[in-house]
């Protein structure tokens, strides 16, 4: 009797054991009982990552404002809670929301790491500054809490095939630069930035050292034009920024971009907060359209 319940005992266990999900974060092991139920978002990446996944939050860290996440993205998600700012999400309506998961970035969130432990379990992943790679392997751990690797292999093979045909139409070594503008400065994304390395997926080319380790890099009037991009792209935060300012100023008629009417005015909702494969292929068609289809090598 006692050896049947043992063995009863040691298959339980060996059943939990297998049903079990352990993922690798940046700062520790997330061990889960079983694939999350109640997950929360406190980057938009992370967003994007579980809409590919056909997994609706129930909190994000929005910023107050459901519309930051655009639109392709939110039409796959029910509704959520707001968690206020990604920089500083509220605690108390985290724990509110009962989660059994919460998807955190490495730079932005470790100061408050072990805070949302005590809440549920802290999946912290590069988010804020992360490189185009890094996003991929990043969706992949996402993946593998929910029990997903295979699905989300399949997704990124599907992806690259998608950015590779995209690729196969630009036929130039133009400079192409993204950058965001606010009033408070103009900020280009270099190669180490999300919107950098979508840019270098479709074989164009940075006005940017690759070697500069910044992903964010404010910069003057009097830099932009010494970096002179080719085509120059431009997501504003606010009605009057300072790029605004710059316009008023002789020297932006100088600039390339500028002179040959390649100065673009974009959405940094897709540029720079909605990271993901979703948003890359957006970006990648909008680059091919912008370039033509046929450009010629300048």
């Amino acid at each position: 009797m006692l050896r049947v319940l043992s063995l009863f005992l040691v298959l339980m266990l060996y059943g939990a054991s297998l049903a079990e999900v352990r993922v690798a974060g940046e700062l520790g092991d997330v061990v889960l009982p079983a694939p999350p139920q109640r997950v929360v978002a406190l980057e938009f990446s992370f967003v994007d990552a579980l809409a590919t996944l056909g997994v609706s939050p129930v909190g994000v860290a929005d910023d107050g404002d459901a519309a930051r996440v655009i639109d392709p993205i939110r039409a796959k998600l029910d509704e959520w809670t707001s968690l206020g700012s990604r920089s500083q999400p509220s605690l108390e309506v985290i724990a509110s929301l009962n989660p059994d998961l919460i998807i955190a970035d490495v730079e932005r969130h470790a100061a408050v790491y072990e805070d949302l432990q005590r809440i549920a379990p802290t999946l912290i992943l590069k988010s804020r500054g992360e490189t185009y790679e890094d996003n991929l392997n990043a969706v992949m751990k996402v993946a593998q809490a929910f029990g997903q690797e295979e699905a989300m292999a399949e997704r990124i093979a599907q992806h690259n095939a998608i950015m590779d045909a995209y690729a196969a139409q630009v036929n130039s070594n133009a400079t192409v630069q993204f950058a965001v503008s606010s009033e408070k400065g103009v900020w280009l994304h270099g190669p180490r930035a999300y919107a950098g390395g979508v840019i270098a997926r479709l074989g164009l080319n940075s006005p940017i050292p690759e070697e500069t380790e910044q992903a964010y890099i404010q910069i003057t009037l009097e830099r932009l034009v010494q970096a002179n991009p080719d085509y120059f792209l431009v997501g504003e935060y606010g009605d009057q920024t300072a790029v605004d300012t710059y316009k008023q100023n002789p020297l932006w008629s100088v600039i390339t971009a500028v002179k040959n009417d390649h100065y673009v005015e974009t959405d940094p909702r897709l540029w720079s907060l909605n990271r993901g494969m979703i948003s890359a292929e957006i970006m990648a068609g909008e680059l091919v359209e912008m370039l033509g289809t046929s450009t010629a090598a300048q």
